[in-house]
Protein backbone atom coordinates (compact mmCIF):
# COMPACT_ATOMS: atom_id res chain seq x y z
CA UNK A 1 0.00 0.00 0.00
CA UNK A 2 0.97 3.63 -1.18
CA UNK A 3 1.56 5.27 2.37
CA UNK A 4 -1.23 8.63 2.04
CA UNK A 5 -2.12 11.04 4.69
CA UNK A 6 -5.11 13.72 4.62
CA UNK A 7 -6.88 16.00 6.88
CA UNK A 8 -9.72 14.61 8.38
CA UNK A 9 -10.93 17.36 10.33
CA UNK A 10 -9.89 21.18 11.32
CA UNK A 11 -11.06 23.03 13.99
CA UNK A 12 -11.33 27.21 13.11
CA UNK A 13 -11.32 29.53 15.60
CA UNK A 14 -14.88 30.46 15.83
CA UNK A 15 -14.96 26.60 17.38
CA UNK A 16 -16.26 25.25 13.90
CA UNK A 17 -15.25 21.97 13.10
CA UNK A 18 -15.79 20.65 10.13
CA UNK A 19 -14.79 16.95 9.28
CA UNK A 20 -13.31 15.95 5.58
CA UNK A 21 -13.12 12.81 3.16
CA UNK A 22 -9.42 11.97 2.04
CA UNK A 23 -10.35 12.71 -1.87
CA UNK A 24 -12.73 15.74 -1.32
CA UNK A 25 -11.80 18.97 -3.52
CA UNK A 26 -12.70 21.75 -0.78
CA UNK A 27 -13.19 24.99 -2.12
CA UNK A 28 -12.45 27.81 0.14
CA UNK A 29 -14.32 31.22 -0.67
CA UNK A 30 -15.17 34.23 1.11
CA UNK A 31 -14.63 38.39 1.23
CA UNK A 32 -11.00 39.66 0.85
CA UNK A 33 -9.40 39.89 3.94
CA UNK A 34 -11.25 36.85 5.21
CA UNK A 35 -8.88 33.96 6.08
CA UNK A 36 -9.02 32.48 3.37
CA UNK A 37 -5.07 32.38 2.24
CA UNK A 38 -4.49 32.21 5.66
CA UNK A 39 -6.32 29.00 6.37
CA UNK A 40 -3.91 27.41 3.56
CA UNK A 41 -0.69 28.56 5.12
CA UNK A 42 -2.18 27.27 8.83
CA UNK A 43 -3.02 23.84 7.24
CA UNK A 44 0.61 23.20 6.14
CA UNK A 45 2.18 24.76 9.04
CA UNK A 46 0.02 22.74 11.88
CA UNK A 47 0.96 19.72 9.67
CA UNK A 48 4.62 20.25 10.01
CA UNK A 49 5.15 22.18 13.17
CA UNK A 50 1.62 22.78 15.02
CA UNK A 51 2.03 26.69 14.42
CA UNK A 52 -0.75 29.28 16.06
CA UNK A 53 -2.76 30.64 13.65
CA UNK A 54 -5.42 33.23 14.00
CA UNK A 55 -7.80 31.28 11.66
CA UNK A 56 -7.62 27.70 12.40
CA UNK A 57 -7.05 26.42 15.91
CA UNK A 58 -6.87 22.80 15.57
CA UNK A 59 -5.96 20.71 12.18
CA UNK A 60 -6.39 16.59 13.01
CA UNK A 61 -4.67 14.48 9.89
CA UNK A 62 -5.60 10.77 9.48
CA UNK A 63 -3.08 8.23 7.49
CA UNK A 64 -2.93 5.01 6.37
CA UNK A 65 0.41 2.83 5.79
CA UNK A 66 2.74 1.18 7.62
CA UNK A 67 6.00 2.79 9.12
CA UNK A 68 7.71 0.64 6.28
CA UNK A 69 5.24 1.31 3.85
CA UNK A 70 6.73 4.98 4.56
CA UNK A 71 10.34 4.06 4.17
CA UNK A 72 9.55 1.91 0.94
CA UNK A 73 7.80 4.72 -0.55
CA UNK A 74 10.30 7.13 0.38
CA UNK A 75 12.78 5.12 -1.27
CA UNK A 76 10.94 5.29 -4.71
CA UNK A 77 11.41 8.72 -5.38
CA UNK A 78 13.68 10.35 -3.04
CA UNK A 79 17.57 10.78 -2.64
CA UNK A 80 19.48 9.41 -0.39
CA UNK A 81 22.45 10.46 1.75
CA UNK A 82 24.51 8.85 3.05
CA UNK A 83 22.78 6.24 1.17
CA UNK A 84 25.45 3.07 3.13
CA UNK A 85 25.07 4.67 6.54
CA UNK A 86 22.35 2.24 8.73
CA UNK A 87 20.13 5.36 8.75
CA UNK A 88 20.20 7.37 5.83
CA UNK A 89 18.26 11.01 5.18
CA UNK A 90 15.52 10.89 2.41
CA UNK A 91 15.87 14.38 0.41
CA UNK A 92 13.23 15.73 -1.92
CA UNK A 93 11.47 19.08 -2.17
CA UNK A 94 14.36 20.77 -0.06
CA UNK A 95 13.66 19.03 2.79
CA UNK A 96 15.35 16.24 4.15
CA UNK A 97 14.20 13.18 6.83
CA UNK A 98 16.37 10.45 8.21
CA UNK A 99 14.78 7.15 8.03
CA UNK A 100 13.91 6.31 12.15
CA UNK A 101 12.62 10.09 12.08
CA UNK A 102 10.12 9.46 9.85
CA UNK A 103 9.11 5.98 11.41
CA UNK A 104 8.71 8.16 14.27
CA UNK A 105 6.89 10.65 12.80
CA UNK A 106 4.88 8.38 11.04
CA UNK A 107 3.76 6.13 14.45
CA UNK A 108 3.65 8.75 17.00
CA UNK A 109 -0.41 10.02 18.24
CA UNK A 110 0.56 13.73 17.54
CA UNK A 111 -1.06 15.87 15.19
CA UNK A 112 1.86 16.59 12.96
CA UNK A 113 4.59 15.41 11.05
CA UNK A 114 6.75 17.49 11.75
CA UNK A 115 9.73 17.03 8.75
CA UNK A 116 7.98 14.41 6.91
CA UNK A 117 4.94 17.04 6.63
CA UNK A 118 6.23 18.29 3.04
CA UNK A 119 6.45 14.61 1.21
CA UNK A 120 2.40 14.41 2.18
CA UNK A 121 1.26 18.16 1.52
CA UNK A 122 2.64 20.90 -0.53
CA UNK A 123 1.77 24.62 -0.31
CA UNK A 124 1.38 25.53 -3.70
CA UNK A 125 1.43 29.38 -4.80
CA UNK A 126 1.58 31.83 -7.27
CA UNK A 127 5.31 32.14 -7.77
CA UNK A 128 5.64 28.68 -7.64
CA UNK A 129 3.14 28.24 -10.46
CA UNK A 130 4.96 30.78 -12.42
CA UNK A 131 8.38 28.87 -11.70
CA UNK A 132 6.99 25.57 -12.93
CA UNK A 133 7.66 27.14 -16.33
CA UNK A 134 10.90 27.37 -16.30
CA UNK A 135 13.25 24.46 -17.90
CA UNK A 136 13.82 21.47 -15.51
CA UNK A 137 17.28 20.10 -15.20
CA UNK A 138 17.92 16.85 -17.15
CA UNK A 139 17.51 13.45 -15.53
CA UNK A 140 18.40 9.92 -16.21
CA UNK A 141 14.66 9.34 -15.91
CA UNK A 142 15.26 5.20 -15.71
CA UNK A 143 17.88 5.74 -12.45
CA UNK A 144 17.17 9.31 -11.23
CA UNK A 145 13.79 10.05 -9.12
CA UNK A 146 11.47 13.00 -10.52
CA UNK A 147 12.39 15.92 -8.83
CA UNK A 148 10.54 19.14 -10.86
CA UNK A 149 6.90 18.15 -12.75
CA UNK A 150 8.27 18.36 -15.99
CA UNK A 151 10.14 15.43 -14.87
CA UNK A 152 6.97 13.07 -15.01
CA UNK A 153 6.33 14.25 -18.57
CA UNK A 154 9.48 12.68 -19.67
CA UNK A 155 8.39 9.24 -17.96
CA UNK A 156 5.05 9.10 -19.05
CA UNK A 157 3.48 10.54 -23.09
CA UNK A 158 -0.09 10.40 -21.73
CA UNK A 159 0.50 12.13 -19.60
CA UNK A 160 2.29 14.81 -21.58
CA UNK A 161 -0.57 14.39 -24.39
CA UNK A 162 -3.13 14.63 -21.83
CA UNK A 163 -1.94 18.05 -19.86
CA UNK A 164 -1.19 19.78 -23.18
CA UNK A 165 -5.06 18.71 -24.82
CA UNK A 166 -6.00 20.83 -21.63
CA UNK A 167 -3.71 23.70 -22.32
CA UNK A 168 -5.04 23.57 -25.76
CA UNK A 169 -8.26 24.28 -24.68
CA UNK A 170 -7.46 27.01 -23.10
CA UNK A 171 -5.29 28.58 -25.20
CA UNK A 172 -5.30 27.20 -28.71
CA UNK A 173 -2.15 25.76 -28.76
CA UNK A 174 -0.14 22.39 -27.68
CA UNK A 175 2.34 22.25 -24.71
CA UNK A 176 5.00 19.84 -25.75
CA UNK A 177 8.03 18.73 -24.27
CA UNK A 178 12.18 19.25 -25.89
CA UNK A 179 13.58 15.93 -24.98
CA UNK A 180 16.41 16.36 -26.68
CA UNK A 181 17.55 20.18 -25.78
CA UNK A 182 20.77 19.23 -23.73
CA UNK A 183 21.21 19.93 -20.16
CA UNK A 184 17.71 21.17 -19.65
CA UNK A 185 14.54 20.12 -20.34
CA UNK A 186 11.96 23.00 -21.55
CA UNK A 187 8.24 22.79 -22.71
CA UNK A 188 7.46 24.60 -26.01
CA UNK A 189 3.61 26.14 -26.68
CA UNK A 190 2.37 25.85 -30.64
CA UNK A 191 1.72 23.34 -33.27
CA UNK A 192 3.37 20.13 -32.06
CA UNK A 193 5.51 19.26 -35.00
CA UNK A 194 4.86 15.98 -36.70
CA UNK A 195 7.79 13.65 -37.23
CA UNK A 196 7.98 12.97 -41.11
CA UNK A 197 8.18 8.97 -42.44
CA UNK A 198 10.91 6.90 -41.08
CA UNK A 199 11.32 9.60 -38.19
CA UNK A 200 10.57 10.22 -34.65
CA UNK A 201 11.22 12.55 -32.18
CA UNK A 202 14.68 12.32 -31.79
CA UNK A 203 15.37 13.07 -35.35
CA UNK A 204 17.07 16.09 -36.34
CA UNK A 205 14.18 17.56 -38.35
CA UNK A 206 11.62 17.29 -36.15
CA UNK A 207 13.96 18.80 -33.59
CA UNK A 208 14.65 21.45 -35.38
CA UNK A 209 10.95 22.14 -36.18
CA UNK A 210 10.57 22.19 -31.88
CA UNK A 211 12.70 24.55 -31.32
CA UNK A 212 11.37 26.64 -33.69
CA UNK A 213 8.37 27.47 -31.16
CA UNK A 214 8.41 29.33 -28.31
CA UNK A 215 9.59 28.14 -25.12
CA UNK A 216 7.01 28.46 -22.39
CA UNK A 217 8.89 30.28 -19.46
CA UNK A 218 9.54 33.18 -21.86
CA UNK A 219 5.66 33.49 -22.64
CA UNK A 220 3.01 36.03 -20.49
CA UNK A 221 2.16 35.07 -16.64
CA UNK A 222 -1.85 33.65 -17.91
CA UNK A 223 0.11 30.75 -19.73
CA UNK A 224 2.62 30.31 -17.14
CA UNK A 225 0.43 30.14 -14.30
CA UNK A 226 -2.04 28.01 -15.91
CA UNK A 227 0.57 25.31 -16.84
CA UNK A 228 1.71 25.59 -13.92
CA UNK A 229 -1.32 24.64 -12.06
CA UNK A 230 -1.83 21.56 -14.27
CA UNK A 231 1.73 20.44 -13.79
CA UNK A 232 1.23 20.34 -9.93
CA UNK A 233 -2.12 19.01 -9.83
CA UNK A 234 -1.71 15.96 -12.67
CA UNK A 235 2.07 14.80 -10.85
CA UNK A 236 3.96 14.72 -7.46
CA UNK A 237 3.95 12.45 -4.88
CA UNK A 238 1.95 14.50 -2.01
CA UNK A 239 -1.69 13.50 -0.82
CA UNK A 240 -2.90 16.75 0.17
CA UNK A 241 -2.27 19.60 -2.28
CA UNK A 242 -3.03 23.45 -1.45
CA UNK A 243 -3.24 25.57 -4.07
CA UNK A 244 -3.80 29.75 -3.62
CA UNK A 245 -5.67 31.49 -5.87
CA UNK A 246 -5.45 29.47 -9.20
CA UNK A 247 -7.18 32.38 -10.95
CA UNK A 248 -4.08 34.95 -10.70
CA UNK A 249 -3.15 36.10 -13.91
CA UNK A 250 -6.02 34.43 -15.95
CA UNK A 251 -8.83 35.39 -18.22
CA UNK A 252 -12.65 34.20 -16.90
CA UNK A 253 -12.82 31.55 -19.62
CA UNK A 254 -9.63 30.16 -18.77
CA UNK A 255 -10.22 30.41 -14.87
CA UNK A 256 -13.14 28.51 -15.44
CA UNK A 257 -12.22 25.81 -17.37
CA UNK A 258 -9.15 25.54 -15.26
CA UNK A 259 -11.60 25.09 -12.19
CA UNK A 260 -13.39 22.59 -14.42
CA UNK A 261 -10.02 20.69 -14.42
CA UNK A 262 -9.41 20.36 -11.24
CA UNK A 263 -11.99 18.40 -10.41
CA UNK A 264 -12.30 16.91 -13.46
CA UNK A 265 -8.21 15.44 -13.53
CA UNK A 266 -7.80 15.53 -9.89
CA UNK A 267 -5.48 11.99 -8.84
CA UNK A 268 -7.84 9.72 -7.00
CA UNK A 269 -5.18 9.82 -4.02
CA UNK A 270 -5.10 13.52 -3.70
CA UNK A 271 -7.26 16.03 -1.27
CA UNK A 272 -7.55 19.49 -2.71
CA UNK A 273 -7.85 22.53 -1.07
CA UNK A 274 -8.37 25.68 -2.97
CA UNK A 275 -8.54 29.27 -1.74
CA UNK A 276 -10.39 31.65 -4.60
CA UNK A 277 -12.08 34.60 -4.72
CA UNK A 278 -12.69 34.23 -8.08
CA UNK A 279 -16.57 33.24 -9.58
CA UNK A 280 -15.41 31.79 -12.66
CA UNK A 281 -12.79 29.44 -10.62
CA UNK A 282 -16.18 28.50 -8.26
CA UNK A 283 -18.64 28.02 -11.63
CA UNK A 284 -15.63 25.63 -13.45
CA UNK A 285 -15.44 23.62 -9.84
CA UNK A 286 -19.24 23.07 -9.94
CA UNK A 287 -19.90 22.37 -13.57
CA UNK A 288 -17.73 19.60 -13.43
CA UNK A 289 -20.79 17.99 -11.25
CA UNK A 290 -18.56 15.99 -8.35
CA UNK A 291 -19.70 14.60 -4.87
CA UNK A 292 -16.73 14.86 -4.03
CA UNK A 293 -16.70 19.14 -3.93
CA UNK A 294 -17.41 20.96 -0.40
CA UNK A 295 -17.55 24.80 -0.22
CA UNK A 296 -16.67 26.33 2.58
CA UNK A 297 -17.29 30.25 3.24
CA UNK A 298 -15.29 32.16 5.84
CA UNK A 299 -15.65 35.39 6.80
CA UNK A 300 -14.01 38.04 9.36
CA UNK A 301 -16.37 38.89 12.70
CA UNK A 302 -13.67 41.46 14.62
CA UNK A 303 -10.84 39.10 15.45
CA UNK A 304 -12.88 35.65 14.75
CA UNK A 305 -13.11 33.68 10.90
CA UNK A 306 -16.76 32.52 11.24
CA UNK A 307 -17.00 29.53 9.25
CA UNK A 308 -19.71 27.95 7.27
CA UNK A 309 -20.07 24.59 5.03
CA UNK A 310 -22.54 24.53 2.45
CA UNK A 311 -24.57 22.15 2.22
CA UNK A 312 -24.26 20.20 -1.55
CA UNK A 313 -27.94 19.07 -2.24
CA UNK A 314 -28.05 22.94 -1.64
CA UNK A 315 -25.39 23.85 -4.03
CA UNK A 316 -26.50 21.27 -6.46
CA UNK A 317 -29.67 22.72 -6.46
CA UNK A 318 -28.82 26.27 -6.38
CA UNK A 319 -26.84 25.49 -9.42
CA UNK A 320 -29.47 24.09 -11.48
CA UNK A 321 -31.53 27.15 -11.48
CA UNK A 322 -31.12 28.99 -14.49
CA UNK A 323 -31.13 32.30 -12.89
CA UNK A 324 -28.02 31.51 -10.81
CA UNK A 325 -26.17 29.27 -12.73
CA UNK A 326 -26.25 32.37 -15.74
CA UNK A 327 -25.61 34.99 -13.52
CA UNK A 328 -23.50 36.75 -11.19
CA UNK A 329 -25.49 36.10 -8.16
CA UNK A 330 -23.29 33.46 -6.78
CA UNK A 331 -20.79 36.26 -6.90
CA UNK A 332 -21.49 37.03 -3.59
CA UNK A 333 -20.11 34.64 -1.78
CA UNK A 334 -16.74 36.53 -1.98
CA UNK A 335 -18.41 39.86 -0.79
CA UNK A 336 -19.12 40.88 2.59
CA UNK A 337 -23.14 41.89 1.27
CA UNK A 338 -25.61 41.56 -1.38
CA UNK A 339 -27.80 44.09 -2.62
CA UNK A 340 -30.43 42.52 -4.63
CA UNK A 341 -32.60 44.99 -6.58
CA UNK A 342 -35.18 44.40 -9.03
CA UNK A 343 -33.86 45.45 -12.22
CA UNK A 344 -30.45 45.90 -13.72
CA UNK A 345 -31.17 49.43 -13.61
CA UNK A 346 -31.73 50.08 -9.79
CA UNK A 347 -28.48 48.04 -9.26
CA UNK A 348 -26.34 50.42 -11.58
CA UNK A 349 -28.09 53.62 -9.63
CA UNK A 350 -27.99 52.45 -6.23
CA UNK A 351 -24.03 51.13 -6.67
CA UNK A 352 -22.87 54.58 -8.04
CA UNK A 353 -24.75 56.02 -5.04
CA UNK A 354 -22.84 53.96 -2.58
CA UNK A 355 -19.51 54.51 -4.63
CA UNK A 356 -20.32 58.88 -4.30
CA UNK A 357 -20.95 58.60 -0.65
CA UNK A 358 -17.47 57.18 0.45
CA UNK A 359 -15.98 59.48 -1.89
CA UNK A 360 -17.73 62.38 -0.24
CA UNK A 361 -16.44 60.68 3.26
CA UNK A 362 -13.00 61.75 2.94
CA UNK A 363 -9.60 60.09 2.67
CA UNK A 364 -9.52 56.99 5.19
CA UNK A 365 -13.27 55.74 4.77
CA UNK A 366 -13.05 51.97 3.64
CA UNK A 367 -15.11 51.37 1.04
CA UNK A 368 -17.67 48.74 1.59
CA UNK A 369 -17.34 45.27 0.40
CA UNK A 370 -20.47 45.46 -0.86
CA UNK A 371 -21.72 43.65 -4.52
CA UNK A 372 -25.64 45.26 -5.88
CA UNK A 373 -27.16 42.74 -8.55
CA UNK A 374 -30.65 42.35 -9.51
CA UNK A 375 -32.88 39.19 -10.60
CA UNK A 376 -35.17 40.38 -13.12
CA UNK A 377 -38.16 41.48 -11.29
CA UNK A 378 -39.69 41.47 -7.88
CA UNK A 379 -41.06 38.02 -8.32
CA UNK A 380 -37.56 36.48 -8.63
CA UNK A 381 -36.18 38.49 -5.56
CA UNK A 382 -36.81 35.43 -3.24
CA UNK A 383 -35.49 32.56 -4.73
CA UNK A 384 -32.37 34.95 -5.12
CA UNK A 385 -32.41 35.70 -1.15
CA UNK A 386 -33.19 32.52 0.02
CA UNK A 387 -30.26 31.24 -2.29
CA UNK A 388 -27.73 33.77 -0.56
CA UNK A 389 -28.74 33.04 2.94
CA UNK A 390 -28.38 29.81 2.28
CA UNK A 391 -24.60 30.17 1.55
CA UNK A 392 -24.47 32.41 4.63
CA UNK A 393 -24.11 36.06 2.28
CA UNK A 394 -25.89 38.79 4.13
CA UNK A 395 -28.37 40.40 2.11
CA UNK A 396 -30.79 43.53 1.72
CA UNK A 397 -33.06 43.86 -0.91
CA UNK A 398 -34.17 46.73 -2.35
CA UNK A 399 -37.79 46.98 -4.00
CA UNK A 400 -40.38 49.27 -5.06
CA UNK A 401 -42.82 50.75 -2.91
CA UNK A 402 -45.66 48.41 -4.91
CA UNK A 403 -44.68 45.38 -3.22
CA UNK A 404 -47.19 46.39 -0.63
CA UNK A 405 -49.67 45.81 -3.16
CA UNK A 406 -50.10 41.91 -3.34
CA UNK A 407 -49.45 39.76 -0.31
CA UNK A 408 -46.96 38.05 -3.44
CA UNK A 409 -44.48 38.04 -3.74
CA UNK A 410 -44.21 40.20 -0.16
CA UNK A 411 -44.62 37.24 1.43
CA UNK A 412 -42.20 34.84 0.08
CA UNK A 413 -39.60 37.68 0.14
CA UNK A 414 -40.24 37.72 3.88
CA UNK A 415 -40.18 34.02 4.65
CA UNK A 416 -36.81 34.03 2.09
CA UNK A 417 -34.99 36.53 4.05
CA UNK A 418 -36.18 34.68 7.47
CA UNK A 419 -39.16 36.70 8.26
CA UNK A 420 -42.54 35.44 9.79
CA UNK A 421 -45.36 36.86 7.82
CA UNK A 422 -47.71 36.61 10.41
CA UNK A 423 -45.83 38.98 12.37
CA UNK A 424 -46.55 41.76 9.89
CA UNK A 425 -49.67 41.03 8.12
CA UNK A 426 -52.14 42.77 9.90
CA UNK A 427 -50.25 46.38 9.44
CA UNK A 428 -50.09 45.15 6.01
CA UNK A 429 -53.40 44.40 5.36
CA UNK A 430 -54.32 47.89 6.89
CA UNK A 431 -51.87 49.21 4.32
CA UNK A 432 -53.25 47.64 1.74
CA UNK A 433 -56.70 48.11 2.14
CA UNK A 434 -55.91 52.31 2.59
CA UNK A 435 -54.34 52.57 -0.40
CA UNK A 436 -57.28 50.09 -2.26
CA UNK A 437 -59.69 52.36 -0.77
CA UNK A 438 -58.43 55.50 -2.40
CA UNK A 439 -59.85 56.99 -5.70
CA UNK A 440 -57.54 55.72 -9.16
CA UNK A 441 -56.70 58.00 -11.92
CA UNK A 442 -59.24 56.44 -14.24
CA UNK A 443 -62.91 55.28 -13.80
CA UNK A 444 -63.81 52.16 -15.91
CA UNK A 445 -65.22 54.20 -18.31
CA UNK A 446 -62.24 56.69 -19.01
CA UNK A 447 -60.47 52.81 -19.03
CA UNK A 448 -62.59 52.12 -21.61
CA UNK A 449 -62.78 55.20 -23.73
CA UNK A 450 -58.76 55.33 -24.06
CA UNK A 451 -58.52 51.76 -24.82
CA UNK A 452 -60.88 52.13 -27.73
CA UNK A 453 -58.93 55.51 -28.26
CA UNK A 454 -55.57 53.26 -28.84
CA UNK A 455 -57.60 50.37 -30.42
CA UNK A 456 -59.24 52.74 -33.50
CA UNK A 457 -55.54 53.74 -34.67
CA UNK A 458 -54.33 50.21 -34.73
CA UNK A 459 -54.13 48.73 -38.43
CA UNK A 460 -52.20 45.66 -40.27
CA UNK A 461 -51.95 42.67 -39.97
CA UNK A 462 -49.48 42.70 -36.37
CA UNK A 463 -49.97 44.28 -33.26
CA UNK A 464 -47.80 46.98 -32.57
CA UNK A 465 -45.76 47.28 -29.79
CA UNK A 466 -46.44 50.42 -28.46
CA UNK A 467 -50.31 50.31 -28.78
CA UNK A 468 -49.78 47.15 -26.45
CA UNK A 469 -47.44 49.31 -24.07
CA UNK A 470 -50.33 52.01 -23.73
CA UNK A 471 -53.29 49.50 -23.05
CA UNK A 472 -51.00 48.03 -20.19
CA UNK A 473 -50.16 52.04 -19.01
CA UNK A 474 -54.19 52.49 -19.04
CA UNK A 475 -54.50 49.47 -17.30
CA UNK A 476 -52.50 50.36 -14.44
CA UNK A 477 -53.86 53.68 -14.07
CA UNK A 478 -56.78 52.26 -13.39
CA UNK A 479 -55.73 51.09 -9.83
CA UNK A 480 -54.53 53.40 -7.11
CA UNK A 481 -51.36 51.83 -6.85
CA UNK A 482 -49.88 52.80 -10.03
CA UNK A 483 -50.22 56.44 -8.43
CA UNK A 484 -48.99 54.91 -5.19
CA UNK A 485 -45.72 53.32 -7.32
CA UNK A 486 -44.97 57.33 -8.33
CA UNK A 487 -45.16 58.85 -4.99
CA UNK A 488 -44.75 56.63 -2.54
CA UNK A 489 -45.73 57.00 1.32
CA UNK A 490 -47.64 60.05 0.73
CA UNK A 491 -50.00 58.18 -1.21
CA UNK A 492 -51.16 56.77 2.08
CA UNK A 493 -53.58 58.27 4.39
CA UNK A 494 -52.68 60.03 7.60
CA UNK A 495 -53.16 58.38 10.85
CA UNK A 496 -53.56 54.61 11.83
CA UNK A 497 -53.02 53.86 7.82
CA UNK A 498 -49.74 55.74 8.30
CA UNK A 499 -48.99 54.47 11.88
CA UNK A 500 -49.21 50.85 10.30
CA UNK A 501 -47.15 51.68 7.22
CA UNK A 502 -44.22 52.46 9.66
CA UNK A 503 -44.85 49.79 11.40
CA UNK A 504 -44.56 47.43 8.68
CA UNK A 505 -41.60 49.29 7.34
CA UNK A 506 -39.57 49.19 10.47
CA UNK A 507 -40.20 44.96 10.54
CA UNK A 508 -39.16 44.62 7.12
CA UNK A 509 -36.32 46.53 7.07
CA UNK A 510 -35.31 44.63 10.53
CA UNK A 511 -35.49 41.76 7.86
CA UNK A 512 -33.18 43.51 5.17
CA UNK A 513 -36.30 44.26 2.97
CA UNK A 514 -36.06 48.08 2.18
CA UNK A 515 -39.30 49.66 0.22
CA UNK A 516 -38.64 52.54 -2.05
CA UNK A 517 -40.29 55.47 0.36
CA UNK A 518 -40.52 57.76 -3.08
CA UNK A 519 -41.89 54.99 -4.66
CA UNK A 520 -39.52 53.95 -7.36
CA UNK A 521 -36.29 54.40 -8.74
CA UNK A 522 -37.35 57.43 -11.26
CA UNK A 523 -38.89 59.28 -7.94
CA UNK A 524 -35.67 59.94 -6.80
CA UNK A 525 -34.68 62.64 -9.48
CA UNK A 526 -38.53 63.86 -10.77
CA UNK A 527 -36.02 66.67 -12.54
CA UNK A 528 -34.80 64.04 -14.93
CA UNK A 529 -37.45 62.53 -17.35
CA UNK A 530 -37.10 58.65 -19.13
CA UNK A 531 -37.82 55.58 -17.26
CA UNK A 532 -34.91 52.92 -16.44
CA UNK A 533 -31.54 52.60 -18.40
CA UNK A 534 -32.04 56.08 -19.65
CA UNK A 535 -33.40 57.84 -16.99
CA UNK A 536 -29.66 55.79 -14.82
CA UNK A 537 -27.61 57.26 -17.39
CA UNK A 538 -28.63 60.80 -17.27
CA UNK A 539 -29.10 60.42 -13.60
CA UNK A 540 -25.42 59.79 -13.30
CA UNK A 541 -24.17 62.64 -14.99
CA UNK A 542 -24.96 64.85 -11.85
CA UNK A 543 -22.75 65.17 -9.10
CA UNK A 544 -24.62 62.28 -7.02
CA UNK A 545 -22.75 62.65 -3.50
CA UNK A 546 -23.94 66.32 -3.36
CA UNK A 547 -26.38 67.50 -5.37
CA UNK A 548 -29.66 68.12 -3.14
CA UNK A 549 -31.78 66.19 -5.08
CA UNK A 550 -30.23 63.13 -4.86
CA UNK A 551 -30.16 63.07 -1.04
CA UNK A 552 -33.23 61.40 -0.25
CA UNK A 553 -31.27 58.47 -2.88
CA UNK A 554 -28.17 58.86 -0.44
CA UNK A 555 -30.15 58.43 3.05
CA UNK A 556 -31.97 55.30 1.24
CA UNK A 557 -28.47 53.65 0.04
CA UNK A 558 -27.27 54.49 3.32
CA UNK A 559 -29.94 52.13 4.78
CA UNK A 560 -29.14 49.22 2.22
CA UNK A 561 -25.57 49.53 3.14
CA UNK A 562 -25.83 49.26 7.10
Amino acid sequence: MIPRAWIGQITFSDGTSLRFSKSDIVLIVGPNNAGKSAALRAIRDKLSQNLRSPVISDVDPTREGTPDEVIDWLESFTRKHDAQAPDPVFQAFGVGVQGSQARGYWQQGSAFLQNLSRFFCHLLTADERLLAANPAQSIAIVREPPVHPVHYLLRDDRLEEKLSAQFRKAFGVDLVVNRVAGSQVPLHVGLRPTPSEGQDRLSYDYVQALEQLPQLHLQGDGMRSFAGVLLYTSVGRESILLIDEPEAFLHPPQARLLGRMLVADKPELRQLFIATHSGDILRGVLDAGSASVRVVRIRRSGEVNRVCQLDNEKIAELWGDPLLRYSNILDGLFHEKVIVCEADSDARFYSAIADAIVETAGAGTRRPDVMFTHCGGKDRLAVVVRALREVDVPVAVAVDFDVLNNDQPLRAIVEAAGGDWSAVQPNWNQVKAAVDSKKSELSADEVRSEIEGILSRVSGMSFPKSARDAIQKTFRRSSPWATAKEVGRTFVPAGQSTQAYERLLATLQGWGIFVVEVGELESFVRSVGNHGPKWVNEVLKKDLGNDSELEPARQYVAKLLG
